[in-house]
């Protein structure tokens, strides 16, 4: 059996891929671990599962802090500030704490989020085999096509972080040459020729979730289409005006829907009986119920959305966001609308023309087929398995048998690991 180490950064949406292809693995035998900021990763797992505390800080600001202040930005300063100020400190406080977690648990595989750099950094220099975990696929689009310097200062930025650890020879931490895992299909993401043969299109990752909320429901009725709207985990303090005009979209449809906002309901306010507010929802429960979802375009839910062949409108915010909404829509699994500048009109619009045009259902369900078809967490399971058994038969050539990779790297291995419970 081998031994999986996940570096993932303190996101949710980046960290919950990761799970359901942890506890495959662990199913089949092999020992998993996580190493990560223990606050906000810790709460993501299931019980039982082993936690590596890495520390996470960003130039001494809360993650509150930081979203605050990202959120006032638009597009490139939006995507400067969440290279400059957000991934490059965050990977730089990361690298001791995830060097330290490869000499205590000895991975034969370590598996690096694509916005947790120290992972990929610190598997180069011990030589570990490695994979990249590309929970968007934004980041395999030429985002760069019209704006090539800014392409360029993101190389920049990474070759200056890795000559900063002692790094001769810098590459793309976002892409492992061993093999990227990439959560998403042909199907959603366009033409695959292009790609590398070690790109492996798994489709989503999608596991049970921890902590779920309690729903009400006998709120739901059988006679009416439901949607759910939601902003995610990081946009939802920003989504006021969104969810005021969501309200005032759907408040005449009364006879025919029901809608679920999951937002503070102090953002919210007071709202009609068809309408219902939530902090939390189970939105993977609620999905077997959902006739379309109305979101920022965050990559999670709109997989999830698409595994359970509902249609989507989407609002994108930022980053990744307008590529995965551009996705959404030339799959025709769904219409796009502007989140800053949509009416309730227009937003009553789409919601109503994804519910009533067959073809937006119809092209979820080819989408669902291929996320099936690609074979998911399973799948990603299988490909981390055949990475460590390749590396395993290499490293034996290498060191005539002898585990002498981890000699006198520090730590004895047990010290530093937390079992979630």
């Amino acid at each position: 059996m081998s031994r999986f180490l996940f570096v993932v950064p303190p996101l949710v949406g980046h960290t919950m891929p990761t799970v359901a292809v942890g506890a495959k693995l662990a199913d089949r035998g092999h020992q998993v671990a996580w190493a990560a900021h223990a606050e906000t990763v810790g709460a993501l797992l299931p019980r039982g599962s082993r936690l590596i505390p890495v520390k996470a800080d960003v130039s001494g600001q809360t993650p509150a802090q930081l979203q605050q202040r990202w959120q006032g930005l638009q597009r490139v300063a939006a995507f400067q500030f969440l290279w400059r100020d957000f991934l490059l400190p965050l990977a730089t406080s990361m690298v001791p704490g995830v060097a330290a977690a490869v000499d205590e648990f000895r991975p034969d595989v370590l598996v690096a989020d694509q916005q947790a750099l120290a992972g990929a950094l610190v598997a180069r220099q011990r030589g570990l085999p490695w994979a990249t975990s590309a929970s968007t696929s934004s980041e395999l689009t030429d985002q760069f096509a019209t704006m090539p310097t800014l392409g360029a200062w993101i190389h920049q930025l990474q070759a200056d972080f890795q000559h900063g650890f002692g790094v001769t020879d810098p590459v793309d931490l976002r892409f492992s040459e061993h093999l990227v895992l990439v959560f998403t299909t042909e199907a959603l993401v366009g033409s695959l020729a292009a790609f590398p043969g070690h790109y492996a299109f798994v489709g989503p990752s999608i596991g049970t979730r921890t902590g779920t909320s309690a729903f009400p429901w006998e709120w739901l009725d059988p006679d009416r289409q439901h949607i759910v709207v939601s902003l995610g985990t990081v946009n939802t303090e920003a989504g006021g005006r969104f969810f005021a005009t969501a309200v005032e979209a759907v408040a005449s449809l009364t006879n025919r829907l029901q809608a679920i906002l999951v937002a503070p309901p102090d953002l919210v306010g007071v709202v009609p009986d068809h309408i219902l507010v939530r902090d939390f929802v189970p939105l993977l429960d609620l999905l077997p119920h959902l006739h379309a979802v109305i979101c920022h375009g965050g990559h999670n839910t709109v997989c999830e959305a698409l595994t359970h062949a509902v249609p989507l409108v989407v609002a994108p915010i930022r980053d990744q966001q307008p590529v995965v909404a551009r996705q959404v829509v030339d799959a025709g699994a769904g219409a796009r609308v502007h989140f800053g500048r949509v009416d309730a009109s227009g937003l009553r619009n789409a919601i109503t023309t994804v519910l009533d045009t067959p073809s937006y259902r119809a092209a979820a369900r080819r989408v669902q087929a291929s996320f099936a078809a690609a074979g998911g967490a399973d799948a990603a399971a299988d490909h981390l398995e055949k990475l460590a058994c390749t590396s395993g038969r290499r490293n034996s050539a290498e060191l005539g048998g002898r585990d002498e990779f981890f000699e006198g790297t520090g730590q004895m291995h047990g010290q530093l690991t937390g079992v979630i419970d």
